[in-house]
């Protein structure tokens, strides 16, 4: 709505007060927009069908920036203001952009539907995910994979047989922040000079690389994220990578200790929100029993909340594992730079 203001006063001290005050109504006006500004890393046009559903119910306009997390973690810095909610996958993300977030995701609807170990009051997981490992059934045996836990990874057996994304993967530095958390950082630095020593190749490619390599018979092991193989499942990316997804099973680590590694998607509020009760109301949104159906049924990551079923090609990978909730996520950032500096030291690519 434009707001036009015409002043015909002949006294120059009364003029500029009227203008001012003319000026602050102005303002108000536009502070009190009824939208939100995302700035989001999520790359799924179903979110984009999900903002819509939010705008339907509420009338609260959803204002989208999409891009790599660095980039627009470099815009929400420059555009002070800008920004109400930074939307990214990976809790060492949130946690490493955590002095650009600010205090607020504190609702009764927040903390009853988030375990206290996927969120904090500046950011909160909307939706989970497990990082595992993945096996060729026809060269790895039962007994080998007995008790494997994600420090065993690095025993000599698997020499020659594990692939791997890089050390700068934001999910491989989460995962083994959460190791130096579980195990301490000496330890840490060995563990990953045996992953080294265990690498069919030098790191290269995403996760859906690491489960291709597995099924062409590059290695035996791959580590990646549950998604990526009821994505590549599911033929959205083509009848090769569906033909690929079927020779490899899924295998999740440490289920007679702390339980697997999980990590989020989630959602932070950026410090300087202009539209900050509306940004909550997306977040309690997100949450909701509606919102969580949509998430999994279109991008394959678990429901943060309980009571909602993965898509059944999450299901059919094994519903009934143990998840690790001693490790809070919040660890992953703070662990950040330890785990990037064992990783390098070790000569993981």
């Amino acid at each position: 709505m434009r707001t036009i203001i015409i002043i015909n006063i002949k006294r120059r001290s009364v003029r500029k007060i009227i203008i001012a005050f003319c000026l602050l109504l102005i303002g108000a006006g536009s502070a009190l927009a009824n939208e939100v500004n995302i700035f989001s890393a999520r790359h799924y046009d179903s979110d984009v069908q999900l903002y819509e559903k939010f705008t339907a119910k509420t009338g609260i306009k959803v204002n989208v920036v999409s891009g790599k997390s660095g980039a627009l973690e470099k815009r929400i810095i420059a555009e002070g203001g800008t920004a109400d909610l930074y939307i990214t996958a990976d809790a060492g993300r949130l946690g490493a952009f955590k002095d650009n977030l600010q205090g607020g995701l504190t609702s009764s609807a927040i903390k009853s539907a988030v375990p206290s170990n996927f969120r904090t009051s500046k950011w909160v997981g909307i939706a989970k995910r497990a990082r595992i490992v993945y096996f060729a059934p026809e060269r790895v045996t039962g007994a080998e994979l007995a008790g494997l836990t994600y420090e065993s990874l690095a025993d000599p057996k698997w020499q020659g047989r594990l692939v791997i994304r890089a050390s700068n993967n934001i999910y491989n530095q989460s995962l083994v922040a959460s190791l130096i958390k579980n195990n301490g950082k000496s330890k840490v630095a060995e563990w990953s000079k045996g992953m080294v020593n265990n690498m069919a190749r030098a790191p290269k490619g995403n996760d859906r690389a690491q489960i291709l390599a597995v099924a062409a018979g590059e290695a035996d092991l791959a580590v990646a994220n549950t998604y990526y193989l009821a994505l590549m499942l599911s033929g959205k990316k083509g009848p090769e990578q569906q033909a690929a997804a079927k020779k490899v099973k899924p295998f999740f680590p440490n289920q007679d200790g702390r339980g697997t590694h999980m990590n989020i998607s989630g959602a932070g509020l950026v410090k300087g929100a202009p539209n900050k009760a509306n940004a909550i109301k997306l977040v309690e949104f997100l949450l909701s029993e509606e919102a969580q159906n949509h998430i999994v049924n279109n991008t394959f990551e678990y429901p943060m909340i309980a009571g909602v079923s993965p898509h059944p090609l999450v299901v059919n990978m094994g519903l009934d594992f143990k998840q690790d909730l001693k490790t809070k996520v919040v660890n992953y950032g703070k662990r950040q730079a330890d785990a990037l500096e064992v990783m390098t030291a070790a000569g993981w690519k």
